[in-house]
């Protein structure tokens, strides 16, 4: 069975597609069924500060650029109005964006998403705002890190102070006997 082509315009859209994607360290899928043009435009800018961009999509033409990226299990999930939000930054804060904006409009609605070229559930989509972000993660590590350091000093400086009345007392005592 003959392959069919598709039109200039069409390939061109799903190209740009495929590009943004390879661009993008992640994406989610959600139905934005029911957002107003004013609660789209929050939206986006509120994601704008999380460096993710959205996207309206065409299920079919999504669906073909995923088969062509090898992603599997998604044929399911593409049913309704699609908005793909992707970006190279921070996932965690996208998910949070994304789950505070549905905690006040109930929309819009994760169908799934995608990870370092992997699928991932709605729910875990979902659970991922609860995790902390890159830089609250980067800041433990350093307070991690720096606590043995910390408490080496510490004990350093006591031993130094520990020397000093020795030494203090010695000298207290010797001038007490002349």
């Amino acid at each position: 069975m003959a392959e069919r082509t598709m039109r200039p315009e069409k390939a061109a859209i799903a190209a740009d597609l495929k590009e943004r994607l390879d661009g993008a360290e992640y994406f989610i899928l959600a139905d934005y069924r029911g957002l107003s043009v004013a609660q789209s435009e929050d939206l986006r800018g509120r994601l704008q500060k999380a460096n993710t961009k959205m996207l309206v999509l065409r299920n079919r033409q999504f669906s073909h650029v995923l088969r062509g990226l090898s992603f599997e299990g998604f044929e399911g999930q593409l049913k309704g109005p699609t908005a793909m939000f992707y970006g190279s930054g921070d996932v965690v804060e996208a998910s949070k964006v994304l789950k505070i904006f549905a905690k006040e409009t109930e929309k819009p609605v994760i169908k799934l998403g995608a990870l370092e070229g992997r699928l991932v559930s709605r729910e875990d989509m979902i659970e991922m705002a609860d995790l902390p972000s890159k830089e609250q993660l980067r800041s433990i590590l350093v307070c991690t890190l720096a606590a043995p350091m910390t408490q080496l000093a510490g004990v350093m400086q006591q031993k130094l102070a520990s020397l000093v009345y020795v030494l203090q007392a010695a000298q207290d005592k010797k001038s007490e006997g002349e």
